[in-house]
């Protein structure tokens, strides 16, 4: 049974190759089809079962015609379901069975990828289908498009180009952590960032109020979104350089001690408080063949040799007895963390703001505050401009030119074919360079001048008036504090 009772609008779909049909199907020709984008919760709840017995199917179905006669349904297979159980027991009843009402859409055989988006919509505009099986479903089908069908649906679902990507990056992701992200309303690229740095102690609930905060502020930008990555990346490449080190002393044969909590007895001495039986000094070298050479990693991830247990090993500990700790040496310590905390957020912050002034060179239109900015370095030469000259610096500049290889820049051709519309944009991009040269260094934070402080509040208010697309990151606020214009009373 397959009769064709009404077709569509008059207007045909211009993407489409032919209109479909409304046919009536004998729902046993029906099954799934492979690029049907539910895959979990796929099985007619009995409120569903009960309607379709009653009623039919009110609405029609999407099928794709099968070499063998059938019909792969890519839209409306939990209904169709339905239909074939409600036939079933007809036939058992001696009651007439029901046709379904179907588009039947030939011009969709060999389009999978296409298909995928299709249902895709479908099912993400209804309840119920789950966050992993969008994600798959947008993977799949965006791989599997032509590149005009690829920027079309993306343009439709909301999404980058790097979509298929980011979906299959989320999809690492456990599902009770897809429902929180999506209920915090989480785009794609954001659930795949995620994914990124989930091994990072906290990072979901850290990523969760950078969102909190660009939404509070209501301007649709995700500059501390930005800031909280580039951190937590910072925090994770920390984390695998210590993991790298300890690796190495495994490797080495070399046991890698932890911290001992406070409450915990640790045997273990630094060599540097240790002789030998003789009283002679004991270094690295000479303490190798003992069964207790060891190390403990710094918070540099430096190791400090170590002998596990002097007592048994025949050390003895210096006469000199160590100084019990002090209250200035606990201030001492957690000032030492704290710079190189600081240090660390310093150098993550380096990403977001370079993307950020890169951004705006590449603006059809500089902003007027970015042009003042750059004539007044020009006009009044500080210190830092005037005597830079560092190739990294010229290599900063070609990349915030968009030049594909900056390091390879020749600069006098980029003058050259500079158009004239773009000299105020070059302008710009040739101050922001030896202004990123200047605060290279991780310590400026302890040490910001008045014209570095002078650069970032720039790019702050920047920042802001592009709708909150870059923030300060959190030690950047804290250096350039003390250099904030006076509130007016």
């Amino acid at each position: 049974m397959a009769t064709a009772v009404s077709t569509p609008p008059d207007k045909p779909d211009t993407r489409e190759e032919a209109v479909p049909q409304i046919v009536l199907l004998d729902p046993a020709l029906l099954v799934r089809d492979e690029c049907n984008a539910r895959e979990h919760d796929t099985e007619p709840d009995e409120k569903l079962i009960a309607s379709v017995t009653e009623l039919g199917v009110e609405e029609p179905i999407s099928v794709r015609p099968r070499h063998d006669g059938t019909y792969g349904v890519f839209k409306g297979w939990r209904r169709s379901q339905a239909a074939q159980l409600a036939n079933t027991a007809a036939e058992q009843d001696g009651r007439p069975v029901r046709p379904i009402k179907a588009y039947v859409r030939e011009d969709l055989v060999g389009r999978d990828g296409w298909t995928r988006f299709l249902s895709l919509v479908e099912n993400d505009h209804r309840e119920g289908m789950s966050e992993r099986d969008t994600l798959k479903a947008q993977e799949l089908a965006l791989i599997d498009m032509t590149d005009l069908d690829r920027r079309t649906a993306a343009k439709a679902l909301g999404v980058s180009r790097n979509a298929a990507k980011q979906a299959k990056a989320a999809q690492t992701l456990d599902d009770a952590t897809l429902r929180r992200t999506a209920a915090a309303g989480m785009d794609l690229e954001q659930t795949a960032q995620l994914a990124e740095v989930e091994d990072v102690r906290g990072a979901e609930n850290r990523l969760m109020r950078a969102l909190q905060r660009d939404a509070d502020e209501g301007s649709g930008g995700r500059g501390h979104w930005d800031q909280e990555m580039a951190l937590l990346h910072a925090e994770q490449a920390d984390a695998a350089a210590r993991a790298k080190v300890q690796e190495e002393l495994k490797a080495a044969n070399i046991p890698v001690l932890g911290r001992v909590s406070s409450w915990q007895k640790d045997p273990s001495h630094p060599l540097a408080d240790l002789t030998t039986a003789l009283g002679n000094p004991l270094t690295e070298d000479n303490h190798r063949s003992c069964p207790g050479h060891s190390a403990r990693l710094d918070e540099e991830h430096r190791p400090v040799w170590h002998c596990a247990d002097p007592a048994e090993y025949g050390h003895k500990v210096r006469p000199q007895p160590k100084k019990p700790r002090t209250e200035e040496d606990e201030q001492r310590a957690e000032e030492r963390r704290k710079v190189i905390a600081c240090n660390r957020a310093w150098k993550a912050a380096v990403g977001p703001r370079q993307e950020f002034v890169a951004r705006l060179v590449r603006m059809k239109t500089l902003p007027e505050a970015a042009r003042v900015f750059a004539q007044e370095v020009l006009l009044t030469l500080p210190g830092f401009y005037s005597y830079r000259t560092d190739k990294r610096e010229f290599e900063a500049l070609a990349r915030f030119l968009g030049i594909k290889e900056p390091q390879n820049a020749a600069l006098t051709e980029t003058a050259v074919q500079l158009p004239k519309a773009r000299v105020v944009n070059a302008l710009f991009a040739h101050v922001a360079a030896p202004c990123e040269y200047d605060i290279r260094d991780p310590k400026t934070w302890s040490h910001l001048t008045a014209w570095q402080a002078r650069y970032l509040l720039v790019l702050e208010s920047l920042g802001q008036a592009d709708s909150g697309s870059y923030q300060l990151s959190e030690v950047e606020s804290q250096a350039v504090a003390k250099h904030r214009p006076a509130a007016k009373a």
